[in-house]
């Protein structure tokens, strides 16, 4: 038998294992821990509070056979290296590592490594330090808090609103935070305002042009009803045009800086459609080592759980280098950038970079998958953007006089493409429309009033929460920290307290009902200033400024005396759930159809159960109405896995398209438009083959997508109209309607008319 090597080195994954060993070479041997090998028992509390808080940590069962090897390896290695994450859990695994092995102080050693490079590993491993107390300290806090609260909060749930809920220090805030948004919805109160936009041509002269009602030269006004618009146009129609002002300038935009964890998920949320979760899985992927060819495994970002927009001077120089090099050095800015970490950050890791900046995303994509090719191009792109020039646009602003009234027009075209020739930031709202080039217009220029528009708007409430500005809202608010974000979202929508209609975080009938109980009896859980003072108190910890079990104790005083008096105020009472009505009618008796919560999702169920058993998925209503009879357009997916839209009659109607339906009807015949898949901004067409608007296929920007093999458009609507009334139908999802919340999505999960269904209906 081979003799073992003297050095161990323990990490938490066989990916991030195997790429250590290739730079460490024969004296070291890289084993996995595969995570936490000892935590809090999950059958019972774990946490004596009558003894100040002491933790019972226990061997995790699943891992015995990882434990029995590390306790053997660690025997016979001179020196054991502890080098999970460089983050609070990470040290956290240090020291139950530590503690699980016995391995006395003079032989375990803690290293980390902000990037997996040969230069960083062999570094960290010649300058190892011990473990962080404060760090783990502070992990002891949050953990125990956490499972403080989960534990005696969840059986109150179950006693007084229904079995099977949990409720959470952080978990409920964001809930609250999804809930609040939803009644400030609702509670909007819609406001009307008016457009005025006017067309210009030019007196002898080519070059039209328009531009939008301004106010006038003193101030800028907001037209509030059809008869201010009228009296505008009156006045302006007995007066002539001119050019009364024309401004031409430059302006500069700077890039965004580098990610951290947070900008990270909002990023890949809003261009790559991806969620936290799937994110910071794929980045972890990325951090541990990926094998390139010609290299091995090599680490390609850095730690991905950092609130820090620091970069390290090797970087900066390598970026600099790499810039002028490749784009020229007009590309790389005067003075190099060095972005301002927030105040409050925790400021321990470099923002997140590529490794190796020379590795660029199209050298190494054969060697990626697609998701990690996509999230390591976002994160190359911005990083290298950041610590390019600023991108440079020529702009003009003209303004047209009339009556004392001003119509503005306002146009910028890109002079020097700067940063954005690598990457530009993409946004939650991206309806802004192009501007059109201006012609070379002079100051006391006449010019021919060609025609005038008025258009009658509402003010609209804000948005709900997407996943993105969540964990932006969340960040905000100081609510939990970068490695919690992704964890927090998970748990409230597979605890269906939210779903996710589209993009969208629409709270449940559950959620508000479960949310309503927190603020009424536990109102600092759910505070938001409380909860991030909280994050500000562990923070103290990690700084070694406060004990965590002062901190324990500070906490539990208060939370126990809102427990106390809950069971008290709830003493015999059990909160109702009201039922969450849909749109649908049951096929068999036509009672009002009610969404439920099954094992496979949430479906529709005939609330006259045990009578009526019947049951069928939730389907996704579109805006818009048929073009073909004036019914209600679903959203459905074939059998080859491609998403169409199809009228609610299937095939009595026939109607489908690949296109999507949006809420605009067409000016001309009135009919629903629609606009091509995908993200992005699109223009809306008409498909009504009998209005003079319509726009044949083969000029709507694509060419014609097939059906799947074998699979017509129509046998693809009648095939998907089979399967959605079938047993085994795939749940999509369906428009649905409350007693106290208007129509809205909901969301997509698999659901089947089955056995487990029914028994979940009569359950609910």
């Amino acid at each position: 038998m081979a003799k073992q090597k003297p050095n161990l080195v323990i990490v938490e994954s066989p990916a991030k294992a195997k790429t250590i060993e290739k730079y460490l070479g024969p004296d070291y041997r890289v084993v996995a821990s595969m995570g936490h090998l000892r935590d809090l028992p999950k059958s019972t509390m774990g946490v004596d509070i009558e003894h100040d808080f002491e933790p019972d940590y226990q061997p995790v069962k699943s891992r015995e056979d990882i434990i029995g090897s590390l306790k053997s390896a660690s025997g016979r290695a001179d020196v054991v290296y502890l080098a999970t994450d460089p983050d609070r859990e990470g040290e956290a695994i240090s020291w139950h590592l530590k503690e699980l092995l016995a391995l006395p102080d003079s032989k375990a050693k803690r290293v980390t490594f902000n990037e997996i490079t040969k230069n960083v590993v062999t570094s960290s491993i010649a300058a190892p330090r011990a473990i962080d107390q404060d760090l783990v300290d502070a992990q002891q806090a949050r953990r125990i808090l956490d499972r403080i609260v989960g534990y005696k909060l969840s059986p109150l749930l179950w006693r007084k609103v229904r079995r099977g809920l949990s409720a959470g220090r952080v978990q409920s805030v964001a809930t609250r935070m999804v809930v609040d948004r939803e009644n400030e919805i609702d509670a909007f109160v819609q406001e009307e305002f008016w457009l005025l936009d006017a067309k210009f041509e030019r007196i002898g002269k080519s070059g039209g042009f328009s531009a939008r009602f301004y106010g006038t030269q003193k101030k800028k006004l907001e037209l509030h009803s059809e008869a201010e618009v009228d009296a505008v146009i009156t006045a302006v129609s007995k007066s002539d045009f001119e050019i009364s002002s024309v401004k031409r300038g430059e302006k500069q935009r700077s890039p965004s800086p580098p990610f951290i964890t947070s900008t990270l998920q909002q990023e890949a949320s809003r261009r790559l459609g991806m969620t936290p979760h799937r994110t910071m899985s794929i980045a972890q992927q990325l951090y541990e080592g990926v094998e390139i060819t010609g290299e091995g495994a090599v680490g390609l970002i850095t730690y991905m759980r950092t609130d820090s927009l620091r970069i390290s001077n090797d970087a900066l120089a390598a970026a600099k280098s790499f810039i002028t090099a490749r784009y020229g050095k007009e590309y790389y800015p005067p003075k190099t950038r060095v972005f301002k970490t927030k105040s409050g950050a925790q400021d321990a890791h470099e923002a997140i970079r590529p490794s190796n900046i020379a590795l660029t995303p199209e050298s190494i994509k054969k060697d990626l998958t697609a998701d990690q090719y996509r999230l390591y191009r976002l994160i190359w792109g911005r990083f290298t953007a950041s610590q390019m020039a600023n991108a440079v646009y020529d702009s003009v602003t003209i303004d047209v006089l009339s009556a004392g009234y001003i119509f503005r027009a306002v146009h910028s075209e890109i002079k020097f493409p700067g940063y954005t020739a690598v990457y530009e930031e993409s946004h939650d709202d991206e309806t802004v429309q192009k501007q059109k080039a201006l012609p070379d217009l002079a100051e006391g220029e006449k010019v021919k009033l060609a025609g005038i528009t008025k258009e009658q708007q509402f003010t609209q409430p804000p948005s709900r929460y997407t996943e993105a500005t969540l964990i932006r809202a969340m960040e905000e608010n100081g609510i939990g920290r970068p490695s919690t974000y992704a964890p927090i979202i998970s748990t409230i929508t597979s605890r269906e307290y939210v779903v996710k209609e589209g993009k969208y975080l629409k709270p449940t009938i559950l959620g508000g009902v479960v949310t309503g109980l927190m603020e009424e009896h536990f109102p600092d859980i759910v505070n938001l200033k409380f909860s991030a003072n909280m994050e500000v108190q562990l923070d103290a910890v990690e700084e070694g400024k406060v004990g965590w079990k002062q901190v324990l104790r500070d906490y539990y005083d208060g939370f126990s005396k809102e427990l106390e008096g809950a069971e008290e105020a709830l003493d015999g009472k059990r909160i109702p759930i009201p039922a969450e009505l849909s749109d649908e009618s049951c096929d068999k008796c036509g009672r009002q159809m009610v969404v439920k919560s099954g094992r496979f999702g949430r479906f529709l169920a005939c609330p006259g159960y045990p009578e009526c058993d019947f049951t069928k998925p939730l389907v996704l209503e579109m805006p818009g109405k048929c073009p073909k009879c004036g019914g209600r357009i679903l959203k459905r997916t074939s059998k080859k896995g491609y998403t169409y839209y199809a009228c609610e009659k299937g095939t009595d109607c026939g109607f489908m398209s690949w296109n999507v339906p949006v809420k605009e009807t067409c000016p001309e015949c009135g009919k629903t438009l629609f606009k091509l898949s995908g993200k992005g901004r699109k223009t809306p067409f008409c498909i009504n083959e009998d209005c003079k608007a319509f726009l044949p296929e083969d000029k709507r920007g694509y060419k014609k997508k097939p059906a799947a093999e074998g699979e017509t458009p129509k046998a693809a609507a009648k095939s998907a109209s089979k399967s959605a009334a079938s047993k085994t139908a795939k749940t999509t999802t369906t428009k649905t309607a409350t007693k106290t919340a208007t129509k809205s999505a909901t969301t997509k999960k698999p659901a089947a008319k089955s056995t487990t269904a029914k028994k979940s209906a009569a359950k609910k």
